[in-house]
């Protein structure tokens, strides 16, 4: 509703700009005619006088006095400039009622990536809220618990602080991935780019993710390369870890996860493969989007996740003018491949 007023005040402006132009080349177009409409009857007026004074009239025609010829020339110069004013009212009708409707089109045109970020501004503060309410409910709940328990022991309280602990880390993984989106998503700034060590880069993502793979007994394979590329190195290590993180969480126990990386003429071609659940045909177009999870689809388990890491790594690597694609065959599992300019 809103947009749509917009969408008409912005078709009105549109339309009040055009009527501005278009009377202004009409009021020069109608001056410019009717002057040189007068100035051409004059010429023919003095003609005209200038053949009776000699005598030079043909004899079937009538002989005008100076008074005739003139009272002639002004109703001649009348009626052609109604006519003239009358074309111009209907060309200038035409061109604003085209111009209402082009007006209105183009006004949809420049609002609709404005009324899409404010779509998606408002689906993203619904997600996060719906996404932070969980772990403060499960918070208050306990808390709410334990101070009516009178006989809390010492036991019961650790482990409600342990419980309250998960919680927060809950929130703070929340609001670091939520930080990075702000970072990476819609950045109107180019990142700083310098040379990085994709070696270096792997060892610090593997480094990250290393605890989570020994939790679900997953083999990390790491690459051996020394190819260099101009990049964001905070940003490559992070798209790093984003990936190979996903890549644990959704893989069986006793898997294994490779991370290739290689190079291809001016281009760096990076996988991260694992042997998982794998992902449907149906999910694999919007694994990219924000909140996004497919866990249902996926696995009958719960798999923890916010549904913000994919989407991250995905804005990574449009910032870098790179391209991610995803192969997945469920049951087999998933690989990943970026593909960045150097």
């Amino acid at each position: 509703m809103i947009f749509h007023s917009a969408r008409i005040k912005l078709t009105l402006w549109y339309l009040l700009m055009i009527m501005f132009v278009s009377a202004f080349f009409s009021i020069l177009i109608y001056q410019g005619f009717t002057t040189e409409l007068e100035r051409e009857l004059r010429s023919q007026t003095y003609e005209i006088q200038y053949q009776n004074s000699r005598g030079n009239v043909i004899k079937s025609a009538p002989i005008f006095d100076k008074e005739m010829i003139g009272a002639i020339s002004n109703t001649i110069l009348d009626k052609v400039r109604k006519q003239f004013m009358i074309q111009l009212f209907i060309i200038n009708s035409g061109i604003i009622f085209f111009a209402g409707v082009a007006g209105y089109f183009l006004a949809g045109k420049t609002l609709q990536p404005i009324e899409s970020m404010v779509e998606d501004q408002k689906r993203f503060v619904s997600d996060a809220s719906h996404e932070l309410r969980t772990p403060l409910t499960a918070l208050k709940t306990e808390i709410e618990v334990a101070l009516r328990d009178n006989k809390l022991t010492h036991n019961e309280a650790s482990a409600l602080l342990q419980s309250n602990l998960e919680e927060v880390n809950k929130m703070q993984q929340l609001t670091g991935y939520l930080l990075s989106m702000g970072r990476y998503e819609n950045n109107t700034q180019k990142l700083p780019k310098e040379l990085v060590s994709l070696q270096e880069a792997a060892n610090q993502a593997l480094e990250r993710v290393q605890a989570l793979a020994n939790t679900k007994r997953v083999k990390l394979i790491a690459p051996k390369t020394k190819i260099e590329m101009h990049a964001h190195p905070v940003s490559i290590v992070e798209l790093l870890s984003i990936l190979l993180d996903n890549a644990i969480k959704y893989s069986n126990p006793g898997g294994k996860v490779t991370l290739a990386i290689q190079e291809k003429k001016k281009s760096v071609i990076i996988e991260v493969i694992d042997q998982g659940i794998g992902i449907k045909a149906g999910d694999i177009p919007y694994i990219f989007n924000r909140f996004y999870r497919a866990d249902t689809s996926r696995s009958k388990t719960h798999t923890e996740g916010y549904g913000l890491g994919l989407s991250i790594a995905h804005s990574i690597v449009e910032l870098h003018k790179g391209i991610i694609t995803v192969d997945s065959t469920p049951g087999k599992g998933s690989r990943f491949v970026i593909t960045l300019p150097r």
